[in-house]
């Protein structure tokens, strides 16, 4: 019963891309290993005790088996020692997901369990007390490593290098089964501990070689275009590049990015892929402000992120005369950032605790955004400039809810899919928000010495909802191919007297941080970063995923498929050319993912010293009230915040929102001018960097 639940789970649950009769052959047979080895332990017991074993094993790999069914539905993934270890920095939004990705037929995982109980409740099935003979119980055993090991055999026939070179687990899944999955992982996640305690400076010897030998200048005609400007970070959640443009029954979706990304004052990039793993937003961070990949298990802020040694963007701006922050509407714990942002050099970090929350201003994960940015506008008008201010939006995440009182003009979709069908909504939510936030950076004079930077996070619809996409998109026979175009996000660099434009490099967030750092004329060479500066000219424009697959111009690959890039038809006998080019990606995308993996995991940016760079020292900071609100009214001396330039009259009031929630009238300025802009510098909630060290 356990094994054809398992198998009934791999072909109706997951999306594990069985491709042939082999590959068939190898998912019906990888069960069995495990699961005779597994309640094969019960033969070595005796009388009640052996009953009451099955029973006890069939329900904790029956669980584990539910447990990622749901984490897959949502995130195309599997679940990983490393991501339950950090599971405490994201639990608090856990309830809410799962109330939206279970459904009624997963609870026929218990079925066997259930049926197993009854069964020897009414004693249909008798207890026999006799002793099994210990040499039935061995042979049992032994026959399960056997199995285990022809069905190992046979994968590395159908996949060399399973074990040693894949980035993905839904390989290991397919070929060997979850439980192995999972003891592998487990192996990995030991390894990795082993690794960072027996890391040396020496390790980072061939990842300098590769870094310096793969660097490209930057573009020079850029160089320090926004030297001295404030620099806005607008995190777009869960926001997709074809949302762009996109209509819907004729009405424009995001017509404020619309107009942002067409503006000849907008540098603008339509081939921006994000690159995240397990770590979904947390990953994107990472690879925005430190061009360091993400761990294919895991996030890395969540488990690495409170002792790892790093080399962020804000620590650089901040050791540049910038003052540095970072808003978010949720708890300031999720993904770890309370302690990940101090080692990131953070100044501030304005979190849920922050802001004036009411039951009717959160959407289950934080703050609506047009409330958040609202009540942001109290801290920015305070900080020091010029500043950087990283700013993360919520409303536009999965499971993608927008209550009656926000219901845009933008009706559902009819897909059929919950997951798609809200998602425009919500996206058209945030649009809006995007809109009132740089109406307000105009009217109060932000907007001229400033640049805002927007950017995608992750995909908003993952690939167990593309029959709903192709629906969506109008896509006939949408497939991998599909699936793996539309991991583009949205990346634009907006300012007055920018010079813009359309660009359609190929690259990732990884590439961020170099571009970035170039237009505000930081000097970049002495850091070790992955990326490359996206303006740059003969860039390499190969784009890696944590699955090892890449996107270049010219070909897309997904596992063992090979794909046109501009046709999308299937290479199936690639000329020499093309087996050369996708060779030398396949040894980039392998090579970089490693030598990055190499640094997360040994942690060796502790034993690197850039020139001119003083390393962070996250005791240096404190996000307590008391410690902000004093750092804050005492930085209001230095005369160069918005609010002090203003000579202390504060420009909330100049807020406009249609948000309901603060409103009694539409198209009005707020009634209450939000209560938490009257108290503005002497009650800030906020967080900051002591004074001391300042």
């Amino acid at each position: 019963m356990f094994w054809a639940k398992t198998l009934w789970v791999y072909n109706t649950r997951f999306s594990l891309g069985v491709d042939g009769a082999f590959q068939k052959m190898l998912l019906a047979i990888n069960p069995l290993p495990t699961t005779l080895l597994l309640f094969g332990i019960a033969l070595y017991m005796t009388g009640r005790k052996s009953y009451i074993a099955v029973v006890i094993v069939d329900a904790i790999t029956s669980t584990w088996l539910f447990a990622n069914v749901l984490y897959y539905r949502e995130f195309s993934d599997f679940m990983t020692f490393a991501l339950m270890k950090g599971s405490s920095s994201v639990s608090s939004n856990l309830s809410i997901a799962i109330a939206g990705i279970i459904k009624p037929g997963d609870f026929l995982i218990f079925l066997d369990v259930l049926i197993l109980i009854v069964l020897l409740v009414v004693r249909y099935i008798k207890m026999d007390m006799r002793p099994i003979k210990k040499r039935f119980a061995m042979l049992v055993t032994a026959f399960a490593v056997v199995l285990f090991g022809a069905n190992l055999s046979m994968a590395y026939h159908d996949r060399s290098g399973l074990l040693t070179r894949t980035f993905d687990s839904n390989y290991i899944v397919k070929y060997l089964g979850l439980n192995v999955y999972t003891v592998y992982d487990g192996v990995r996640t030991a390894q990795t501990s082993a690794v960072r305690a027996k890391a040396s400076a020496s390790d980072l010897k061939s990842v300098k070689r590769w870094i310096k030998n793969n660097h490209v200048p930057a573009n020079v005609s850029y160089t320090g275009v926004a030297k001295g400007k404030n620099v806005f970070v607008i995190h777009l959640e869960s926001f997709q590049q074809f949302l762009i443009d996109f209509k819907y029954e004729g009405k424009e979706v995001t017509p404020n990015l619309n107009k942002i990304y067409h503006s000849s004052n907008t540098l603008a990039f339509d081939n921006v892929f994000n690159q995240v793993a397990q770590g979904k937003t947390s990953d994107a961070e990472l690879m925005l402000e430190n061009s360091l990949y993400g761990l294919s298990e895991g996030s890395v802020m969540s488990n690495l992120g409170s002792s790892n040694t790093f080399e962020a963007v804000p620590s650089i701006l901040d050791q540049d005369g910038y003052t540095t922050a970072a808003f978010h509407g949720d708890k300031g714990s999720f993904w770890n950032r309370d302690n990940t942002y101090k080692q990131w050099g953070y100044d501030y970090w304005f979190s849920k605790s922050y802001y004036d929350v009411k039951s009717d201003y959160d959407m289950g994960y934080g703050l609506k955004d047009k409330i958040f940015f609202k009540q942001s506008a109290q801290y920015i008008e305070q900080l020091p400039q010029p500043f950087y201010a990283k700013m993360i939006t919520l409303t536009n995440h999965y499971p993608y809810p927008l209550d009656k009182q926000n219901v845009t003009d933008i009706p559902k979709t009819d897909t059929g899919d919950k997951t798609v069908d809200g998602y425009l909504q919500t996206a058209h939510y945030l649009d809006q928000s995007i809109g009132e936030f740089m109406a307000w950076l105009k009217k109060t004079g932000l907007e001229k010495n400033s640049m805002v930077m927007f950017y995608g996070d992750h995909y908003g619809v993952s690939s167990n909802h593309n029959p709903a996409m192709a629906k969506l998109l109008k896509i006939k026979g949408y497939n991998e191919y599909n699936d793996a175009q539309q991991q583009r996000v949205p990346l634009m660099f907006t300012m007055p007297g920018l010079k813009g434009g359309i660009n359609h490099t190929y690259g990732g967030e990884i590439d961020v941080m170099p571009t970035l750092l170039n237009l505000l004329g930081v000097k970049d060479s002495q850091y070790l970063m992955f990326g490359s500066d996206l303006l740059a000219k003969n860039r390499n424009q190969t784009v890696a995923f944590r699955s090892g697959n890449f996107v270049t111009p010219e070909l897309t690959k997904v596992g063992n498929h090979l794909y046109d890039t501009k046709t999308g038809e299937r290479i199936k006998h690639p000329t020499e050319a093309q087996e050369k080019a996708e060779n030398a990606a396949v040894n980039r995308v392998t090579t970089v993912l490693s030598l990055s993996d190499r640094v997360v995991n040994g942690d060796l940016l502790r034993f690197y010293k850039p020139s001119g760079y003083t390393k962070v020292d996250a005791s240096d900071y404190s996000y307590k009230l008391k410690t902000s609100e004093d750092e804050l009214k005492k930085s209001q001396k230095k005369g160069t915040s918005l609010l002090a330039k203003n000579k202390g009259k504060s420009t909330v009031d100049e807020y406009v929102t249609d948000a309901p929630e603060l409103k009694s009238g539409k198209n009005s300025k707020d009634s209450s001018s939000d209560s938490s802009s009257s108290s503005s510098a002497s009650s800030a909630k906020s967080a900051s960097k002591k004074s001391s060290a300042k």
